[in-house]
């Protein structure tokens, strides 16, 4: 297995446990058959780990609109508790997003959850945030993202954890990475970010991703129906749950609470019924 991952803990034991919100959850790479009805790029490291070297275990505890301080109150102690060799992490991106936010108390708070993970002794992989062009709208919160990666790189230099440069991948660029709603990958964005995960982590895996052809340039008429859409589909729900003080994720729970064996052969839905 790769040297960027820790010593199998007493047993010859293996597990990966991943936190945080949609990022991770998998929302934009859809699954019927999946808890919450999603997979994503977390579920596909998981089981390129079982392919590469079978007995691994997962969890995974994201969910869907979680804050910081959510992940930190739910999912830190349950995830020290099962003694992980590898654990992944992106939050703060919700954050990011609400306009009360102190970056510099996020950021903060995001170190604290970063010495308690490392100091596990697990190998921890944490991310940088794409600059989502979505709306000028939302463009006075760059300066926020840019402040984001900058901690996230220092600190990932700092506790010896695996960086993985998000910001900079040039292929999300492309608008077929990412789902209708325009905030969250698509399948094939989840493929490719998981095959980058891999990668820095130096596991061999099976993931091939698309070749495409450059996207086709759109008439304004149809970039007019497409805006329209999505403002009616995604915007104007999203300012209606904050106005209620709702979220996504408020009735689920998370899609793998507890460590499953990966099967080497089949994946993770070969564990349903």
């Amino acid at each position: 297995m790769a040297e960027k991952l820790q010593t199998p803990r007493p047993g010859g034991r293996r597990l990966y446990v991943a936190l945080g919100d949609s990022f991770t959850e998998g929302v934009g790479d859809r699954s019927k058959r999946l808890p919450n009805g999603v997979r994503g790029w977390a579920d596909r490291v998981a089981e390129q780990l079982a392919k590469a070297e079978p007995g691994w275990e997962y969890a995974n505890l994201a969910i869907r609109s979680k804050r910081l301080r959510h992940i930190i109150a739910e999912q830190l102690e349950p995830a020290l508790a099962m003694n992980p060799t590898l654990v992944t992490l992106y939050a703060g991106g919700n954050d990011i997003l609400d306009f009360g936010t102190d970056i510099e108390d996020l950021m903060d708070d995001y170190e604290h959850l970063v010495a308690a993970l490392t100091a596990s002794g697990a190998t921890v992989v944490l991310f940088t945030g794409f600059d989502v062009k979505v709306s000028v709208l939302l463009e006075p919160l760059k300066r926020r993202n840019t402040l984001y990666n900058r901690r996230v790189r220092e600190l990932a230099a700092w506790y010896g954890a695996v960086l993985v440069d998000y910001w900079c991948f040039d292929a999300f660029h492309d608008p077929r990475m990412w789902d209708t709603d325009r905030l969250h990958m698509s399948k094939a964005g989840h493929k490719y970010l998981a095959a980058q995960v891999l990668d820095q982590l130096g596991v061999r895996h099976t993931i091939s991703l698309k070749e495409w052809e450059p996207p086709a340039r759109l008439g304004l008429r149809d970039w007019e129906r497409r805006q329209r859409r999505w403002v009616h589909d995604w915007v104007l729900p999203l300012f209606g749950r904050k106005l209620r003080g709702v979220t996504l994720g408020d009735r689920l729970s998370p899609r793998w609470p507890e460590p499953v064996r990966v099967p080497a052969k089949g994946g993770l839905k070969k564990l349903l019924p």
